[in-house]
């Protein structure tokens, strides 16, 4: 068995804020990404490294113009923090289990239209039966979920099964989302040639997504009309963006038939769905979390909840 040693300062003085800021940075080597993800500054985010730099006397890294990246006494720092945040969570996981009541905090990331349309009822039951468990919910692109829960950015996220799951990510469906094709409901170019009898797919300027599951199907859906240099107008992060745009009669969009349900009524005034145009098979919607962490007494408790 592969042992580690840490050489570190007696006087070394870190709570378990300042590991999980510096692991996060350690793993992503960006300042921003890092300081957006924890909710501190970036100014903020700096002063702490510095400060663990120097109390141990060492630069934890070397910085550029372009990149950022581990020294030798970083990566035992990193080594450190892992090892001491797992036996933190050991530590909560065994109080937990011996607390009457369940407690802690429970990080989810969804989109905002999965917060509107299939979370509720799940954090209605989870809530009632663990009243004393804090829930940070965090929105964004859906298609982000699976790297937010691997980042550890979130406990869990509600997101479209990918075409091919992370060999550590554990996935349970609560839903199946069909696509539709929504065009400008007003007037204009853009209408007129997507409501022809035979539209020229070729000249129709569509909006895509930048990545995930809706993507994977709209490039299904332009294979088999035989689309090949689709007209792209715009590649937006997130569904709710996408319907905006077209609202404003920018192009059409192939988008979950979910997300135009729970648009505000000002938006979906402003839209229409496209008949008779043969469309993809739906996707799945499901939960994501990390299998090493389901046993975890906060996260195991939500996921039993997926079963019901």
């Amino acid at each position: 068995m592969q042992r580690y040693f840490y050489y570190l300062p007696r006087r070394l003085t870190m709570d378990i804020r300042d590991l999980k800021l510096f692991l996060h940075l350690a793993e992503s080597c960006h300042f921003t990404k890092t300081a957006q993800a924890m909710h501190v500054s970036p100014s903020t985010l700096s002063r702490q490294i510095q400060r663990l730099e120097e109390q141990l006397g060492h630069p934890l890294f070397l910085r550029d113009n372009r990149q950022v990246t581990l020294t030798d006494a970083g990566e035992q720092l990193k080594r450190y923090a892992q090892h001491t945040l797992l036996q933190y969570k050991q530590l909560k996981h065994t109080l937990n289990q011996n607390s009457p009541s369940l407690s802690g905090e429970l990080r989810l990331f969804c989109s905002v239209t999965a917060a509107y349309s299939h979370l509720p009822p799940i954090l209605d039951r989870f809530r009632a039966e663990n009243p004393l468990v804090e829930i940070k919910l965090t929105t964004g692109d859906a298609a982000d979920a699976v790297d937010k829960v691997i980042s550890d950015e979130a406990d869990l996220g509600i997101a479209g099964k990918p075409e091919k799951l992370p060999e550590n990510i554990c996935f349970e469906k609560i839903g199946e989302i069909p696509l539709v094709l929504i065009a400008p409901a007003l007037p204009g170019n853009v209408r007129h040639l997507a409501t022809q009898e035979k539209p020229d797919w070729l000249n129709i300027p569509f909006i895509i997504p930048e990545h995930g599951p809706s993507r994977q199907r709209i490039a299904l859906w332009f294979k088999r009309h035989r689309i090949q240099n689709p007209l792209i107008y715009a590649t937006v992060s997130g569904h709710e963006a996408i319907v905006s745009m077209v609202a404003l009669g920018c192009g059409i969009a192939l988008i979950p038939q979910v997300v135009v349900d729970n648009c505000p009524e000002p938006v979906r005034n402003r839209i229409s769905l496209l008949d008779n145009i043969s469309l993809v098979e739906p996707f799945e919607l499901g939960v994501c979390g990390l299998h090493k962490r389901l046993q975890e007494p906060v996260i195991s408790a939500f996921w039993r909840l997926l079963h019901h």
